[in-house]
């Protein structure tokens, strides 16, 4: 089969292709690799035939070449769709019975295969950019059996590159500096452009670069882009900045060819060709004589054409008269020199100063400039004026010292001060109230002695820091000051005291000549030679048994025990005396009582200062006795909470149930004597008639409240009494007696919602033998009609305290 190129491919290809048949060869090379990889296993070597036999049969055979292919060129942008060539097997004999399939890169997408005549077309506008060549597999195959006539053939469609790409510059924008006064020829910078046409094939993507805008400043190389300057001594200080503008072409230059430009930004950096100069030749200031010592006169500049570092320079000050009253300084931001004053200046002594300033540059280079040129010097004169000054003190300030005991009038010092200017004004002295508030000093206004005003106390203030005012008294009334200090010395004339509240305790089981605690005191004072303290028991009669007191002779004494065997239950504290000295003259003594408690210490022999047991030594009784009392007062809150909260508890429920009423009836001769409650608004007021109604009514009772008490029952109760209590039979001790309280308190015990015990049933056994008669009403009962009320009932009705439990009620006896 032979592959075959349409006329129109190749008249659009031959031109080309003749021109760059190194290219092409490159090319193929390149393809050719890359086919060797991808190839069949059996390779198709050209110019060979197809064997005999059947096409099954050829498969296993080697076989010779039976079709003939080449390269297919497709230019790129090519309209579609274009016939690119044609492939035909050697079997085909015209009566379509080969059919042609194409499969490979770009396969039924890119390119297609008529299956009749093997023409192969394209099907969309190709782009070298995006693929420069396309591998493809070509297959002949009987129709009607759909084997293969001949083994799978590869060829390559390449496309044809053509000038379709703009050049582009990378790495923009480009900016660059070079030194000024650098010579001709100095590389600037370096400009690239590319191309995305071939680079291998024609012109396409050939550039050449050229200077559009920075002639005669700038050239460009115009084959690799780099920027050199063309003019040698370029002066930053006459222009700092370039703007170079370069273009690149394709097709070298020639007309047809894409073009692009970019835009350099060259800038100029500085160098140090210039030299400092002054624009004067004298520079004139005027200073007051009372200016302060650094105070700036004037400033001076010398011009530096250059910038940055090669722009900075060093002032300097040649005194001829060397009086050194004057320095200079250089300002680092404005690059100034500050003239300031170094010296106090005086109108009377010297009015007028005349001297020379250099500026010199930091940075010298001698490749442009001579070592001198780098320097100037200039002229300074300075004029002093006359101010009206005030009065000056003879020293900078005074120091005195005065003793505590002075009394008042003792001279402590003197100051003097004068007047500097030719007049020479009278001066009167005084002292800053503002530091003298205690008007402890007085000063004589006219000759400036200091006296003891007031006495002092060096424990109060050890030192006096006084301001003394000279002031003229006359023309401008100017004044000044001046600093005493007045030191005020120590004399005994405070006793010592002990240096602390201090609380010491003694272990129960302590040995004689144990330490039990260690003191020291303090003074008030300030001896010269240091303070000495002594300590001493209390001069008594009798020597102490059970304390002794060692001086250690170092500022502290120690507490010992005398005795052994000390015992919180024989005595709790104990009182030491004891007498604190101090060795001055005349020596001041003090007495303290230091109160030692005897402990029950700890293990580790350490008392407690907190908690119950601490609490039970401050009062003075044992722990065990402490915890007791507060068990038994813990106790009381308990039961008085329960008490509280079942009282409440009871008041709830009754108030729930509402006031439920027990009638009980009584004999007549004994209705009145017995306890009524009804609902009388008060003793002597409410309705009368309700005094005789029989019903009694009581607590309320959950459980026996619908129960009523007989008549016959109760009056049987009460002749049993009474029988029994007038036979003098029942008492205290008798049995029945003892039965029948047993059973009222069993009765109260487990059910509380009994009568109270003052009812008519206690009382009919209340007994005999008290001194003061019986405080029941029952033997003094009459018969009293139930019908007939009472004309005064008022008289007998007496508020009674509410049964617990019960709401409030009225009780009629």
């Amino acid at each position: 089969m032979k592959a075959q190129l349409l006329k129109s491919g190749l008249k659009r290809g031959q031109s080309r292709i003749k021109q760059n048949d190194c290219l092409q060869q490159q090319a193929n090379g390149r393809v050719a690799s890359h086919l060797s990889e991808v190839r069949a296993p059996h390779s198709l070597e050209p110019n060979h035939q197809l064997g005999q036999g059947s096409p099954t049969t050829a498969l296993h055979q080697r076989l010779r070449r039976g079709w003939i292919w080449k390269q297919l060129f497709v230019p790129e942008e090519d309209p579609t769709p274009s016939v690119i060539g044609q492939l035909k097997s050697d079997y085909d004999r015209g009566d379509f019975a080969i059919k042609y399939i194409l499969s490979g890169e770009g396969a039924g997408e890119m390119f297609e295969i008529d299956e009749y005549s093997g023409e192969i077309r394209t099907l969309q506008k190709l782009d070298r950019e995006e693929k420069a060549f396309y591998l493809l597999q070509a297959h002949a195959l009987a129709r009607k059996s759909n084997e293969p006539v001949e083994p799978q053939s590869e060829f390559i469609i390449k496309v044809q590159d053509i000038n379709d790409n703009i050049p582009q510059f990378q790495n923009e924008p480009y900016v660059s500096s070079i030194p000024e006064m650098c010579p001709m020829g100095t590389t600037v910078a370096q400009v690239t452009a590319t191309d995305a046409d071939d680079p291998l094939f024609g012109n396409n993507a050939k550039l050449i670069y050229s200077i559009l805008l920075g002639e005669p400043y700038f050239s460009v190389e115009p084959k690799t882009g780099i920027i050199m300057t063309s003019m040698a001594n370029m002066d930053r200080e006459a222009r700092d900045q370039y703007l170079v503008v370069v273009q690149v072409k394709d097709m070298l230059g020639l007309s047809g060819g894409y073009s692009a430009s970019t835009t350099v930004t060259i800038s100029l950096t500085d160098v140090n060709d210039n030299g400092p100069t002054f624009q004067h030749n004298m520079y004139t200031f005027a200073v007051l004589e009372s200016a302060a010592v650094g105070t700036t006169v004037g400033r001076i500049m010398a011009d530096d054409g250059d910038v940055g570092i090669n722009s900075r320079m060093n002032y300097s000050l040649e005194d001829l008269e060397e009086s050194a009253t004057f320095k200079i300084q250089t300002d680092p931001v404005t690059q100034e020199g500050v003239v300031l004053l170094a010296k106090p200046l005086d109108y009377e002594s010297k009015r007028r100063f005349i001297m020379a300033a250099e500026a010199v540059n930091d940075h010298i280079d001698t490749r442009f400039l001579s070592y001198n040129e780098f320097r100037d010097r200039t002229t300074l004169k300075i004029v002093v004026e006359d101010v009206d000054e005030p009065p000056i003190f003879m020293a900078p300030d005074y120091e005195w010292k005065v003793p505590e005991n002075a009394v008042a009038g003792t001279v402590v010092g003197t100051v003097s001060a004068r007047d500097t200017d030719a007049i020479n004004n009278p001066i009167r002295y005084s002292i800053d109230k503002s530091s003298d508030i205690t008007k402890a000093f007085k000063i004589d206004p006219n000759n400036g002695t200091v006296t003891v005003a007031k006495p002092l106390d060096r424990e109060e203030a050890a030192w006096h820091n006084l301001t003394l005012n000279a002031k003229e008294t006359k023309q401008n009334h100017l004044s000044s000051s001046v600093v005493v200090f007045i030191k005020v010395l120590d004399i005994n004339d405070n006793a010592p005291m002990l240096a602390g509240d201090y609380q010491p305790y003694i272990c129960e089981g302590t040995q004689s000549g144990e330490l039990i605690q260690l003191i020291n005191a303090v003074d008030l004072d300030d001896p010269v030679e240091g303070h000495h303290f002594y300590f001493s028991m209390v001069p008594e009669k009798h020597i102490n048994p059970n304390f002794t007191i060692r001086d250690n002779q170092d500022n502290s004494a120690s507490i010992l025990a005398r005795r052994s065997s000390f015992n919180r239950r024989d005595r709790t504290q104990y009182l030491l005396p004891m007498v604190v000295a101090d060795s001055g003259s005349p020596a001041l003594s003090s007495t303290s009582t230091l109160t030692i408690s005897v402990c029950s210490c700890q293990p580790a022999g350490h008392c407690p200062t907190g908690g119950v047991e601490a609490l039970a030594l401050s009062m003075g009784v044992s722990l065990q006795t402490l915890l007791g009392f507060l068990v038994c007062l813990a106790t009381l809150t308990v039961l008085s909470i329960v008490m509280l909260m079942l009282r409440r508890h009871r008041r709830k429920q009754q108030e729930g149930l509402g006031r439920a009423e027990k009638v009980l009836e009584l004999p007549k001769r004994v209705s009145e004597k017995v306890l009524h409650y009804g609902e009388l608004g008060g003793g002597g007021g409410g309705d009368v008639g309700g005094f005789c109604q029989p019903a009694v009514p009581l607590r309320p009772h959950p459980r026996r409240r619908d129960r009523r008490l007989r008549r016959e029952e109760v009056a049987a109760s009460i002749r049993m009494s009474m029988s029994l209590r007038h036979s003098l039979l029942i008492g205290p001790e008798d049995d029945v007696f003892k039965q029948f309280i047993m059973d009222r308190l069993d009765e109260a015990d487990q059910d509380p919602y009994v009568p109270p015990f003052d009812c008519l049933k206690t009382y009919a056994f209340e007994g005999t033998g008290s001194a003061t008669g019986s405080l029941s009403s029952l033997e003094s009962w009459d018969f009293v009609d139930s019908d007939q009320c009472p004309r005064d009932p008022g008289s007998r009705l007496v508020r009674l305290t509410l049964w617990h439990g019960g709401a409030e009620e009225e009780t009629t006896f």
